[in-house]
Formats: C-alpha cells, sequence, structure tokens
C-alpha cells in the first residue's frame, strides 16, 4: 500500500490511502476522511496535503486545534513515518511507503520552514495589516506587533532576527515587507492563517470581557 492514515475514530478504525493532492478531514461527509461519529471535529477541520517528497498536515481554522504527536500545529507540519495526527477524539497515524527508496521526508525538502509558537505570532502579527487588501499597505510596525502580543519591543526585534533568518531576508530596506512577501510566497502563512487568527483573538478577547463583567 502506498502512504496511507491508520485512522481511529469513535465510529471505529480504518485505514485510508494517501492518494491524490489533497484530502480533508472533518465531521461533513463532503470530506475525503469523514468523521461525523466524532462532536469535537469541525464541519472542516484540517488537510493532508502531498509535497514532492511526501505529505503535510494543517488546521484549516478548527474549533479544537489539530495536534501532531501531543503537540497543536498552527501551520503545515511536514509528517514523517508514524506520527500520530489528532482531531478531536479521533487518532490518524500517518504510514509512509518505504518500499521506493525515498529519501525522509524534511522541512527543508519540502521548502518548509520551521517557526517556534511565538514566531508564528510576530509572523502572523506582523502580516495582519495586509488583509485590508489595499495596493500599498504595509506591514505592522514593531511596536505595533508588540503591542498585539503584549511583548516588548526588543523581543519582537529578537523573533524578526530569526524569521529574516529563517526566510532568507538579508541585509536592505523594507525588510519587514521582504519577509511578509517571502512567508506568503513560500506558503508559511496564508490569508486564511491571519483571518483565522484574528477571529481566535477576538473571540479570545470576547471571554475576558464577558469574565470581567462577571467579576
Amino acid at each position: 500500500m502506498t502512504a496511507h492514515l491508520e485512522v481511529r475514530s469513535p465510529d471505529g478504525s480504518r485505514m485510508v490511502a494517501l492518494e491524490g493532492e489533497r484530502l480533508t478531514v472533518g465531521r461533513d461527509d463532503d470530506n475525503e476522511v469523514p468523521l461525523p461519529a466524532d462532536r469535537r471535529v469541525s464541519r472542516v477541520h484540517a488537510a493532508f496535503e502531498q509535497y514532492s517528497t511526501g505529505w503535510c498536515v494543517h488546521d484549516l481554522g478548527s474549533r479544537n486545534g489539530t495536534f501532531v504527536n501531543n503537540e497543536r500545529v498552527w501551520r503545515e507540519r511536514v509528517l514523517h513515518d508514524g506520527d500520530e495526527v489528532r482531531v478531536g477524539e479521533t487518532a490518524l497515524t500517518y504510514r509512509a511507503d518505504r518500499t521506493k527508496g525515498a529519501h525522509p521526508v524534511t522541512e527543508g525538502g519540502t521548502g518548509m520552514v520551521r517557526l517556534t509558537p511565538r514566531e508564528y505570532e510576530v509572523l502572523v502579527s506582523l502580516c495582519v495589516p495586509l488583509l485590508s487588501g489595499d495596493l500599498f499597505t504595509e506591514p505592522a510596525s514593531t511596536r505595533e506587533v508588540a503591542e498585539t502580543l503584549v511583548i516588548t519591543e526588543a523581543a519582537v526585534k529578537q523573533h524578526l532576527l530569526h524569521l529574516y533568518d529563517k526566510l532568507g531576508i538579508h541585509d536592505g530596506e523594507r525588510r519587514r515587507a521582504r519577509l511578509a512577501n517571502e512567508s506568503f510566497r513560500r506558503g508559511v502563512i496564508s490569508l486564511g492563517d491571519l483571518r483565522s487568527w484574528v477571529d481566535k483573538r477576538q473571540a479570545e478577547e470576547e471571554r475576558r470581557a464577558r469574565k470581567t463583567l462577571k467579576a
């Protein structure tokens, strides 16, 4: 069998072959991997996508998140043989086809960039102004990112240095704009990621406001 998923869900266990370029997982029957019995899974929860050297998984703005080996993922995650992807109460173990002598999948091999959770937050905060769609919109300033994440400007600058290095943005003008452009070009983030992140932050702020009113 080619690469496949060993699916263990509330309605039983089965194997699903990873075919084509993209498969979605969710509660709706329209998904390639439907999970109607798992009430903690969103209607369209996550997607598995094929690259030239293997498969990746990414969350589609689900309510309860997508986890790989018990670590929540906020962007694409390269999968290795034996990795366990968890959505709701369902576990999907990735099994790679080793019969063709393929090299192990790495982030570098797929053009992926591994970011820490804080680096991801800094990058998304930097790019959120681009949601406006205006032609000459600039990314957020260091101060704006710091205020959004409630951290110091020095911390933001340090994370930006790491991001410049990881995405190959060397010395020159408009480094923040070049970083944003390169992040979108390489698929590190997408407009959907920005919208999802903004929606989650707004929901968190609303919850905190309600708690404050009740106190």
